[in-house]
């Protein structure tokens, strides 16, 4: 075929081209082997008939602008935090600035994967979203070939660490010690058992002082539902210590913008000085309901109390059973307390 070529750095990389014009104007469609020569024949044809019909060629959209776009056109319909923890994980780690979508490639997102290997539960997460993205493009033209196609979704093996006493009092320690904004969101975490993003998120008047709950709106939470749960003396002290700003509602605004929650959670992590080896922020929550279920707390409960879709009843069931089980879930919030509240002090008196 005139005009297609295949052009062949010094380096040993392997382009196909297209030629335009009487100066041998060159444009490169994709790289061998991420594209096949059947494909790039393809692809050439299709450019070579659009300047044969005189139609004025666009140039394929670059990443960042087609990065915004794709996160307006999820905003319509994925919640604000999932929205943002794409845009987060595209911009981080795909970050490929202003080279055009079409020009990367399979080898491109293997060496964006690379730097992730020493985390590979997050290289894993990113992937689906560079996947799921990358998807989107190819279905509105963007692309003509997915450069993800070839990597596949590998299954993780499900954490089951709970943290012992012991290594609770030491994390808890290491956490007051750490101070506000990052050490109180963990002692959150440890006295309430929710997600990471849904305390960072935290806003005040999501919390009612008299009633002594908090109530994480639907868009928040990881299942789409309200959730209403109480808090004891231990929460109220650490809320209570939180300083107010005029500014926002956000109990913990980053350095950035106040309308932003806190993030740069891994760094802080690294910092926390608690000698307590191979646990993650996450496992707060599964050691929170492993010692709900020591104490005698009804599963159903201690499912409830975290938010898990099989502790809360189906649309069904909510509209016959109208009883909040917010009692149950304050009695067992005490006798949670109590417990951690006996674990602090003794942790105090062998430090002291």
């Amino acid at each position: 075929m005139r005009r297609f070529g295949l052009r062949i750095t010094a380096s040993g990389c392997k382009s196909f081209i297209v030629l335009f014009g009487n100066a041998g104007r060159r444009r490169v469609i994709g790289r061998y082997p991420d594209l096949t020569l059947a494909q790039a024949r393809d692809k050439a044809r299709k450019l070579i008939a659009e300047r044969t019909l005189g139609r004025h060629h666009t140039p394929s959209l670059g990443w960042q602008p087609a990065v915004q776009k794709f996160i307006e056109s999820r905003r319509r319909s994925t919640r604000p935090g999932t929205v943002a923890e794409y845009e987060r994980s595209l911009n981080r780690y795909f970050n490929f600035g202003t080279t055009r979508l079409s020009d990367i490639t399979k080898l491109d997102i293997s060496r964006k994967l690379e730097k992730l290997n020493e985390t590979p539960s997050q290289q894993m997460h990113s992937l689906v979203i560079c996947k799921m993205f990358f998807r989107w493009a190819l279905v509105q033209g963007f692309i003509d070939v997915d450069p993800t196609v070839a990597f596949k979704r590998s299954r993780q093996r499900k954490r089951t660490r709970a943290l012992r006493d012991d290594e609770l009092q030491k994390v808890w320690s290491a956490a007051t010690e750490q101070s506000y904004p990052h050490g109180t969101i963990v002692r959150l975490l440890i006295l309430t058992g929710q997600r990471r993003g849904e305390i960072a998120a935290l806003r005040r008047s999501w919390i009612d002082q008299t009633a002594r709950t908090i109530s994480l709106p639907a868009e928040v939470t990881k299942n789409g539902k309200e959730h209403c749960f109480p808090y004891g003396d231990l929460v109220a002290a650490l809320l209570e210590a939180i300083p107010c700003r005029n500014t926002t509602d956000l109990l913990f605004p980053s350095r950035i913008s106040d309308n932003r929650p806190v993030s740069g959670f891994s760094e802080f992590k690294k910092e926390m000085t608690d000698g307590v080896p191979n646990w993650r922020l996450h496992d707060l929550r599964r050691t929170f309901r492993t010692i709900h279920g020591k104490l005698g707390t009804p599963p159903h409960i201690g499912e409830r109390l975290i938010n898990h879709v099989n502790g809360v009843a189906s649309d069904v069931e909510q509209i016959y059973d109208l009883h909040t089980y917010m009692p149950e879930m304050r009695k067992a919030i005490d006798a949670y307390e109590s417990h951690l509240a006996a674990l602090i002090q003794t942790e105090r008196r062998a430090a002291a």
